[in-house]
């Protein structure tokens, strides 16, 4: 027997400011409601596609015809303009819903009207483009910064060298993705609570040191 079909909230945790709860709060107060809450914690959206995040990969697997996917914008399927737009086009080929929090735009495949498929391909390549150009913007902007720091010497910009591999901290991001609790992530990636808390209250932080460091 089939399932009903279901409401998804898809988040994408990549910064301190873009929490899962604040992303949860803001599609509440604008009038969603879920059956499903999948959050990646910590994946880059620009260099990790949306099939290969631990629970991207769930959320592929658990959509079906007639379900509803809402996102607080498209960024948070990624940065990666093929990425996104494949994303997208193959959860409407399927029949899925996609809606978003910010500026209200629904994307399906109700129409059959060519016109009609073609403003909605249009706007859905626009915004795939411009979570891209956002990120590779901030990106250019990091390393100017590095570039500054390195040219008057200084290491600082480094910080202090993380205490987790990058095979740990992937162990922690899936386990915080799957709602474990702080003391079985500990148990399982062999990290103290202290630097899973850590890594758990600023995932992008924990990945940018990895990243700084050439871990």
């Amino acid at each position: 027997m089939e399932r009903p079909v279901a409401t998804f909230l898809y988040a994408r945790v990549s910064t301190s400011e873009q929490t899962l709860d604040h992303q949860k709060t803001q599609a509440e107060k604008s009038g969603f409601t879920f059956d499903h809450v999948i959050a990646d914690h910590g994946v880059s959206g620009v260099s990790v596609l949306m099939k290969d995040r631990p629970e991207g990969k769930r959320l592929f697997d658990m959509l079906r015809a007639g379900d509803t996917l809402v996102v607080r914008w498209v960024d948070r399927l990624g940065r990666n303009y093929a990425d996104v737009t494949d994303t997208i086009r193959e959860f409407i080929r399927r029949g899925v819903v996609i809606r978003t929090v910010i500026n209200g735009m629904t994307f399906d495949g109700s129409t059959s009207d060519p016109m009609q498929m073609a403003v909605r391909d249009a706007m859905i390549s626009f915004m795939a483009a411009s979570a891209q150009a956002q990120a590779e913007a901030t990106k250019e902007a990091q390393k100017a910064g590095i570039a500054n720091a390195r040219d008057k010497g200084d290491d600082s910009y480094k910080g202090r060298k993380p205490s987790y591999s990058r095979e740990q901290y992937t162990t922690v991001a899936s386990l915080l993705g799957k709602n474990a609790s702080v003391s079985e992530i500990a148990q399982a990636s062999g990290l103290t609570r202290q630097t899973v808390y850590r890594i758990k209250e600023d995932p992008a932080a924990a990945e940018k040191a990895l990243a700084v460091w050439s871990l």
